[in-house]
């Protein structure tokens, strides 16, 4: 059986599917990919909470997976909805990877009391970038990480902010741009950043194949940040910031409200949603 990999067309997009494939492969499948352009694609010109948030990026390919016409469906973590498909699973995950945020500049660097103006549409990146920056200024920008650095060399923004797995699964030349990474327990990324989800039917074929090359520690620290966000009743273009890590036995975490507050915890794996419920009733 060849099974049909649907992803959106972006090359990171692109990138990460080639990934899930290679690894589908070392595990003896066949694999073929199956390119998208979803809405969130197609419409640019207005920010993602006024045409349906980041799941306008996920809804036309759950489709096509519910139909039959793809037996798996990948999606960068954080841009999933909640809420999955009628009868769609996350069948697997890869390793995670840098789920760092970096602020990034055309060749310059930034004092903490000055005023500039960052690209970003993320309610979360600006509220943690404020407490580093609190003269900072923001503007929305969209598009894929190419189109968001030629805009920043343009001089439409000072600076941007990105994530590092991105960029490094692009395998982007940053050595024209002055940038910086953001610590993941003071500038908190978007729950599930840096994860590569497998989606596909329950009970298929398909989730037999994908539980073989998921990655344990991974899937582990996505089902206590999903959790987390199920919890406080989030969407994805909320500014909470939620990050675990899984260490030996024990799985730590981290959530910020995006108004200053944050909390930590750390239990054992097989404690993740009680201490997910834990941290939550701190906030």
């Amino acid at each position: 059986m060849t099974f049909k990999i649907g992803t959106r067309r972006s090359a990171l997009a692109m990138a990460q599917t080639e990934m899930v494939k290679a690894a589908l492969e070392q595990a003896g499948a066949e694999a073929e990919i199956v390119p998208f352009t979803t809405r969130g694609d197609r419409i640019l010109d207005k920010p993602l909470e006024k045409i349906g948030g980041k799941g306008v990026f996920v809804a036309e390919i759950e489709a096509a997976l519910q139909s039959g016409e793809i037996d798996i469906a990948v999606h960068s973590a954080k841009d999933l909805p909640l809420e999955l498909g009628a009868e769609l699973e996350i069948g697997g995950v890869l390793p995670r990877g840098d789920q760092r945020d970096m602020l990034i500049s055309a060749g310059r660097k930034f004092a903490r009391d000055e005023i500039f103006t960052v690209g970003t549409g993320s309610g979360r990146r600006r509220a943690n970038l404020r407490e580093v920056y609190p003269n900072a200024r923001f503007a929305d920008i969209r598009g894929n990480v190419d189109t968001r650095l030629k805009k920043l060399t343009a001089g439409e923004y000072d600076a941007i902010i990105l994530c590092a797995a991105g960029i490094e699964r692009l395998g982007l030349d940053m050595s024209g741009y002055k940038y910086e990474y953001l610590d993941s327990y003071e500038f908190v990324p978007a729950p599930c950043q840096g994860i590569i989800a497998a989606e596909c039917k329950a009970n298929s074929r398909a989730a037999e194949v994908l539980a073989i090359i998921s990655d344990e520690r991974t899937m582990r620290c996505f089902e206590f940040e999903r959790e987390v966000i199920r919890l406080l009743g989030a969407d994805c273009t909320s500014p909470i910031g939620v990050f675990s890590e899984v260490r030996g036995g024990a799985i730590s975490g981290i959530i910020s409200d995006g108004r200053g507050g944050k909390v930590r915890g750390e239990s054992g794996i097989g404690e993740r949603y009680t201490l997910a419920k834990e941290l939550t009733e701190k906030l």
